[in-house]
């Protein structure tokens, strides 16, 4: 299982939202190349970054801080945000990030997402995020209209391989890991699943790894290393089996 150190950025900083409120900021950091360079200096395997002003943009915006972390750390980046178009996606990757995560537009036009899984592979990631099991896009703050499981097997049927699905209602909220909702999709869609949303403690990094079996194959820790809830190193010692 993989543990995901996240990385938000807002304002070229790194910064923590609770239940995705842009009104319910926490500055970290100035500099999220240097948070990087920290996560991976304890062992981090993978990077979760989200471009927080392009999931409001629709395009992303803090590239330059997100090309600093991909040139200065050795390990493989997930970034999401704002995603929207295949010319973005490309831009992306062409900066080196490994793996670009579509959200808002997987409701959108999954078309789209179709054709990115097409010309792509695994290198496309669809994030589904979800307030009692109802999709919400556009930074979280829009209602999607449809049920997580329903978007979930849909996206199985376009082409993805892998989700990364957030309990909003958990997220930044240091109160556990959905993993019951978490484990039921990844049964449901047949895609890998990283959870994410709610990790607290070193318990949750334990819940996570139970329901491996059921296809979830990570967990995105964001506020918990933050704020010195969890430490990330026996994160790492858990989901590695020992």
């Amino acid at each position: 299982m993989i543990v995901f150190p996240a990385i938000d950025i807002r304002n070229g900083k790194c910064v923590r939202l609770t239940e995705g409120r842009f009104d319910k900021e926490t500055i970290f950091g100035d500099n999220p190349e240097e948070m990087a360079k920290k996560w991976a200096s304890l062992g981090a395997e993978f990077l979760h970054v989200v471009d927080l002003d392009g999931a409001l943009a629709g395009k992303s915006v803090n590239l330059s801080a997100i090309e600093a972390i991909v040139k200065n750390v050795d390990i493989p980046v997930q970034l999401g945000g704002g995603i929207r178009t295949l010319e973005n996606i490309e831009e992306l990757l062409s900066l080196g990030v490994s793996r670009v995560i579509l959200g808002s537009v997987a409701v959108k036009n999954p078309n789209l997402v179709r054709e990115a899984c097409k010309k792509y592979g695994d290198r496309i990631i669809v994030g589904i995020d979800a307030r009692d099991g109802i999709v919400a896009v556009e930074g979280w703050g829009v209602s999607g209209g449809v049920e997580a499981d329903a978007l979930a097997k849909q996206m199985a049927e376009v082409g993805v391989k892998r989700i990364i699905y957030t309990d909003i209602s958990r997220d930044g909220m240091l109160s556990g890991v959905n993993v019951k909702a978490t484990a039921r999709l990844a049964k449901l869609s047949n895609i890998a699943v990283i959870a994410s949303g709610g990790v607290s403690s070193i318990e949750d990094i334990k819940a996570v790894k139970a329901v491996e079996g059921s296809g979830v194959e990570g967990v995105i820790v964001g506020k918990a290393i933050y704020t010195d809830s969890l430490d990330l190193r026996e994160a790492l010692k858990v989901a590695e089996g020992e």
